[in-house]
């Protein structure tokens, strides 16, 4: 089977920017759930529910991604919650 674009070294094609940019979003969720301690249903819709996606993780990906993800998840963290605190959302 040949694939067409770029290739990764292990054969298969590099991710768009746009798949990318997903997959941070999703790392995002799977780590500030573990952190909290809840399901990553419910971080997602949290999150989605404050627009933490349009807001902060799809415009500062540039930035974010360059970071630790102990410093990403301290940081999705603490915008979600002043987010909910504004929102008066009780968790």
């Amino acid at each position: 089977m040949k694939l067409n674009g770029l290739m990764s070294d292990n054969g298969f094609a590099a991710p768009s920017d746009d798949e990318l940019r997903n997959i941070f979003a999703s790392s995002c969720v799977e780590s500030a759930a573990e952190a909290e301690g809840v399901s990553a249903v419910e971080m997602y819709a949290r999150m989605k529910a404050v627009n933490l996606f349009s807001e902060l993780i799809y415009p500062c990906y540039d930035t974010l991604h360059t970071q630790s993800r102990r410093i990403v998840t301290e940081d999705v963290l603490e915008a979600l919650h002043c987010r909910e605190a504004k929102k008066g959302v009780a968790v």
